[in-house]
C-alpha cells in the first residue's frame, strides 16, 4: 500500500551517485604526465609542421634550425595549452568537483595582488643583482636571439602573447592548479606540495642553465606559496604573466643595446 501512497513513494533502485573525489598523489602524478605529454606532442606537432612548410627535412639538424625560429616556438607554445586544456578536463571531469573548484580558479583580494607584484619584484630584483654581481648575463642570451627572429618574421606579437599569455596559463594551471591541488590533498600536504609542484615546474624549462633554473624553482617556490594562502590559481597565472612579459621586455631592450 505504500507503494500507492504518494506521501511515502517507495526507495529509488538506483545507486546514490558518487560523492566528489580528488586525485591524490598517484593519480595526480599519473594524470600529470598524460597532460605534460600531450602538450608536448601538441609542440611537436608544431615544428613537424613548421619542418615540411619550409621544405625542410625531418632531421636532427632541421629540427634544431626551426626550433631557434621565433615564429615556431610562438606556435608551439600557443598550440600546448588547448592539448593541456582537453586532458585536464578529461581528467577533472571523472572526480564530479567543477573544473574551476578544482584547480583553483577563483578571484582574489587586491590586497593579495599587490602583495604577490611586489614580493615577485623583490624576488626577481634579488636575482638581477646576483647575476650582475657575478657577471652573468641577466636574461638567457638564447632569447635576444629568439625575439629577434620572431622580429623578421612580424611575429613579435605573437611571440609576446605566447609568452605572457598561453605559457603563464598553461603552466599555472599544470603546476599551481592540478599537481598542488592533487599532492596538497596527499600525505605530502601543502608544504610538500609546494616544493614538490615547483621542482616538477621547474624541471620544465631546462632549457636554462643551473644558475636561471635556481632562480625558476624559488619564483616557483613563491608562487606555489600565493596559491596555499590565497587559494586562487588566477593570481598566480597573473603574476606569471607578468613576469615573462617583463623579462620580454627586457631582452628586447637589452638585445637593442
Amino acid at each position: 500500500m505504500d507503494a500507492l501512497n504518494p506521501d511515502n513513494p517507495p526507495a529509488s533502485l538506483e545507486p546514490p551517485p558518487r560523492p566528489p573525489r580528488v586525485w591524490k598523489f598517484w593519480g595526480t602524478a599519473l594524470w600529470g604526465f598524460l597532460i605534460f605529454a600531450a602538450m608536448f606532442l601538441g609542440q611537436v606537432a608544431v615544428i613537424v609542421y613548421r619542418i615540411i612548410a619550409q621544405g625542410g627535412e625531418l632531421s636532427a639538424a632541421g629540427i634544431t634550425h626551426v626550433v631557434a625560429d621565433g615564429l615556431t616556438i610562438s606556435l608551439s607554445v600557443l598550440a600546448g595549452l588547448p592539448m593541456v586544456l582537453l586532458v585536464l578536463w578529461f581528467a577533472i571531469r571523472r572526480t564530479r568537483i567543477s573544473f574551476a573548484d578544482y584547480l583553483g580558479l577563483r578571484g582574489t583580494s587586491w590586497k593579495n595582488v599587490i602583495i604577490g607584484i611586489v614580493s615577485l619584484i623583490v624576488l626577481v630584483g634579488a636575482w638581477d643583482m646576483v647575476s650582475r654581481a657575478a657577471g652573468r648575463e641577466v636574461t638567457p642570451g638564447f632569447m635576444g636571439d629568439v625575439l629577434k627572429s620572431a622580429q623578421e618574421h612580424s611575429a613579435l606579437w605573437l611571440l609576446v602573447i605566447a609568452f605572457a599569455v598561453a605559457a603563464p596559463l598553461w603552466e599555472e594551471l599544470f603546476a599551481r592548479g592540478w599537481l598542488y591541488r592533487g599532492w596538497s590533498e596527499s600525505r605530502l600536504g601543502p608544504y610538500g606540495a609546494i616544493l614538490l609542484s615547483s621542482l616538477v615546474w621547474t624541471i620544465m624549462h631546462l632549457q636554462y642553465d643551473w644558475f636561471f633554473l635556481c632562480q625558476v624553482l624559488t619564483i616557483g617556490l613563491l608562487f606555489g606559496y600565493l596559491r596555499f594562502r590565497t587559494g586562487s590559481t588566477w593570481l598566480t597565472i597573473l603574476l606569471h604573466g607578468l613576469n615573462n612579459l617583463a623579462a620580454t621586455i627586457q631582452t628586447w631592450w637589452l638585445a637593442g643595446q
